[in-house]
């Protein structure tokens, strides 16, 4: 019994498998069309961002840094310099600079702040459709920051390990990038579609179809006249 249950399993995949190849030109038009819409939302709905680094290195207000205590010092204030980077001051003053007329909210949006594990260095990061204004901007937000900090906080200033960069390429999925998704998501819609049709068809098609479902075999069967 094992067997047969077996045997059936399988000629149910081999026939739904059938099934698939054989609604293979609406598969290809899905896939087509997916591609199509998800290629035009990538180029004409995405906007590329460009993204640029500034580094700065955490010191204590001891010049000596081979101590544990003062390395110790030197991770906490990573910490509480991450908070100071996209403090209002500290972003209201490189706005002005700047001369950027938007929001608070909405500029401060586009700053991350990051720590590497076990490490010193303060990663400002910006983002922004324009590639030369992201690096202007992580600029100046490394050196305001380091301003701020010496001032205000009584600390040494970080060390400013290197200003933003950018190799021109854009940080956000390309159009090809959506088109492939696209395609994907079609293949699998259409497939989806396919393989429901065939699970809730019950009907009687084939002599095949009749011994399955009754378990009855067929003696004889009789053409149609049209």
């Amino acid at each position: 019994m094992g067997q047969q249950n077996n045997d059936e399993i399988e000629i149910d995949l081999q026939e739904l498998f059938s099934v698939i190849l054989a609604h293979w030109l609406p598969i290809l038009a899905a896939i087509i069309v997916a591609a199509g819409i998800g290629f035009s939302y990538g180029h004409f709905l995405v906007t590329p961002q460009y993204s640029s680094t500034a580094t700065l290195f955490v010191l204590s207000k001891s010049t000596s840094i081979t101590s544990m205590a003062d390395i110790q010092v030197g991770t906490n204030l990573t910490s509480d310099y991450m908070e100071v980077v996209k403090a209002r001051p500290v972003v209201e003053n490189v706005m002005e600079s700047l001369g950027v007329a938007q929001s608070y909210s909405s500029f401060v949006s586009k700053i991350s702040v990051s720590n590497p594990s076990n490490t010193r260095f303060l990663r400002i990061t910006v983002r922004d459709a324009d590639a030369e204004f992201a690096k202007k901007v992580a600029d100046k937000l490394a050196d305001v920051s380091a301003a701020f900090i010496s001032e205000k906080m009584d600390q040494e200033p970080p060390t400013i390990i290197q200003y933003g960069y950018s190799d021109g390429r854009p940080v956000t999925h390309s159009s090809r990038y959506y088109a492939a998704l696209g395609a994907l998501a079609g293949a699998v819609a259409m497939t989806a579609i396919v393989v429901l049709m065939y699970l809730l068809n019950d009907k009687i098609m084939t002599p095949e179809d009749l011994e399955k479902r009754t378990g009855m075999n067929v003696l004889a069967s009789l053409p149609l006249d049209e």
